[in-house]
């Protein structure tokens, strides 16, 4: 769609008000959707907004707008028309006939953002069946060059059989492959979470570049032998979930995982098809939502997050707030406002490091919670239950007497529960 390495497209951004949405609100999520089409590597050159009683199932925007936007692009050297909503296949179509521009929805905006943005096979993996899955409805015969990109015994047309009717075929083939793929990452997943099972899990979730990943980096220590999280000023810089361990002292590490932002009107096919991606989520004992306190919509984001982690079903997770940023607030009574406002919170400077012990104090005192300490004394010819201990929990430390072994066992309460059969005090 767009290549930041060649001249910026020009791109007009439309918005629409609906009767029961105001005009702020609609133009705060325009902002972003601006954000969004910075990131792809468009310039924004101009925004439409238009109120609707109802949305027209055939134009959108009403056949009446669409030609009245159709004649002012018409010589003005647009590219291109980012719709601040998704648009049915039909209504692409028929845009597309009106208006002779490329006509863009949202989700095809973040689509592409995810595109370039992706990093890893998963990452890669995810966009691209996302991108399929997308794309199939809307097909036409401008997709005629997906056999080149699939290509392979069995992929020409049979008797009959159209152009548009065989890439709609590969496409669908393409997405079975691609979900097969998947399956072994996910597979990879569950091997790797069975042996995290004993350790404490934290994740940062948050709204898009609310300084998830600059965090991140601040808590975990420089090593020479792995990268830090890549950090940019623009959204969705980080796609790929990544997890550390946090070592709080001798005996109490957690596993720090960094995830994708959150977004209004966040794609639900991107959230299916980044299910293995928001595992870290789900399986998180503590969600420390980070917000950026320096943007004046930092109340609808927190919404926005908490709407995302709804349709994710993980209300069940202890979540903090974590303000972030506050070294750019300069107003001083705002800021006791809002700290009055929340009193539960965590106010930190990721990239001045201000208020980082905060946090690990209360990961620390979360994570402690979930543990507990217990002495098992056997001997030392078991060699199965004594290897259970290991597998169960943390062997802090080890002594011997005689025939017999005791050990002192970090664990949490559920393999507590597990082990008690075995001889403890």
């Amino acid at each position: 769609m767009y290549n930041t390495n060649t001249k910026k497209e020009r791109a007009v951004l439309i918005g629409t008000i609906p009767q029961k949405i105001s005009r702020s609100e609609t133009e705060k999520s325009v902002e972003e959707l601006a954000l969004l089409a910075e990131s792809a590597g468009a310039e924004v050159m101009e925004t439409y907004f238009q109120s609707i009683k109802q949305y027209d199932p055939a134009f959108f925007i009403g056949r009446g707008k669409a030609a009245v936007i159709a004649k002012n692009v018409k010589n003005s050297g647009i590219d291109s028309l980012i719709f601040d909503d998704d648009l049915s296949p039909a209504q692409l179509k028929n845009l597309e006939r009106i208006i002779d521009k490329k006509i863009i929805d949202r989700t095809g905006l973040i689509l592409e953002i995810f595109a370039q943005n992706a990093r890893t096979r998963e990452a890669k993996t995810q966009i691209e069946l996302a991108q399929l899955q997308y794309l199939l409805p809307r097909l036409t015969r401008q997709w005629q060059h997906l056999e080149r990109q699939v290509g392979g015994i069995g992929v020409r047309a049979g008797m009959g059989e159209t152009q548009l009717e065989v890439d709609r075929r590969l496409v669908r083939t393409k997405i079975k492959k691609l979900k097969g793929d998947l399956k072994l990452i996910e597979d990879q997943r569950a091997v790797q979470k069975k042996r995290r099972g004993n350790i404490y899990k934290v994740t940062l979730v948050g709204y898009t570049n609310a300084g998830k990943s600059t965090l991140f980096n601040s808590l975990i220590p420089a090593h020479p032998d792995r990268n830090s999280v890549f950090v940019a000023d623009r959204l969705f810089a980080t796609l790929d979930s990544t997890v550390r361990r946090l070592d709080i002292d001798d005996h109490l590490a957690v596993l720090l995982s960094d995830t994708v932002g959150f977004i209004r009107k966040l794609p639900h096919n991107l959230i299916a098809a980044f299910r293995s991606t928001f595992d870290v989520v789900k399986d998180a004992d503590l969600l420390l939502n980070i917000i950026d306190v320096s943007n004046e919509d930092f109340e609808n984001q927190i919404d926005a997050v908490q709407n995302v982690l709804c349709e994710m079903e993980v209300d069940s997770i202890r979540v903090l707030k974590v303000f972030n940023k506050i070294d750019l607030v300069k107003d001083k009574k705002l800021m006791l406002e809002i700290r009055s406002r929340y009193p539960d919170a965590v106010f930190v400077s990721a990239s001045q490091g201000i208020g980082l012990r905060n946090v690990i104090s209360i990961i620390a005192e979360s994570a402690g919670k979930n543990f507990v300490t217990k002495n098992f004394t056997m001997p030392i010819t078991e060699s199965k239950n004594i290897s259970r201990l290991f597998e169960y929990g943390k062997v802090v430390e080890q002594s011997y007497n005689g025939e017999y072994t005791t050990l002192k066992v970090r664990l949490t309460h559920e393999n507590a529960v597990k082990l008690q059969k075995l001889n403890s005090n």
